[in-house]
């Protein structure tokens, strides 16, 4: 009896947790995690850094091209424009989805709000640690970093 009522108990946890892990919808544009988006009303990389700079800070859709991302869960991601130096880390609204792990290198459009801010040598090094640099590149990592971010409400990844 206590076998069977653990089972249940144990079955019905995995049914309600992963009842609340987001899953990806596939669109005709590409693969869909959070909030849904489009590709309509999309900017580009360089011309949001220059919203940016004229008005402090952005809020609406971007893209980009994943440059990595975190290969503990897939977390956080790294995006990069061909056209200017400047990475942009982005994170996820209420950790409320994640992306895949292999999607470095491929095309995104996010929705969401860019800014800047500064980073804390422990963050920076609990973020080398998820994309997997050594221990001695981690203990290079001494300083504070400010750092252009983006949080996502949804972002699409493009076929």
């Amino acid at each position: 009896m206590k076998l069977n009522f653990l089972f249940i108990l144990t079955l019905c946890l995995c049914i309600f947790s992963c009842s609340n892990v987001p899953k990806s919808v596939m669109t005709a544009e590409g693969e869909q995690f959070g909030e849904p988006i489009t590709k309509k009303g999309v900017i580009t990389f360089e011309d949001m850094l220059k919203k940016m700079d004229k008005d402090g800070g952005f809020e609406g859709k971007v893209v980009g091209n994943v440059e990595s991302v975190c290969q503990v869960k897939g977390c956080w991601m790294n995006i990069v424009s061909e056209n200017v130096e400047e990475q942009m880390f982005v994170k996820f609204k209420d950790y409320g989805f994640f992306m895949p792990l292999d999607c470095s290198g491929k095309q995104v459009i996010m929705q969401g709000k860019a800014y800047k801010e500064v980073t804390s040598v422990d963050e920076l090094r609990h973020y080398a640690e998820d994309e997997g640099l050594s221990k001695e590149e981690i203990e290079k990592i001494t300083v504070p970093e400010e750092e252009l971010k983006f949080m996502a409400n949804g972002v699409l990844l493009l076929k």
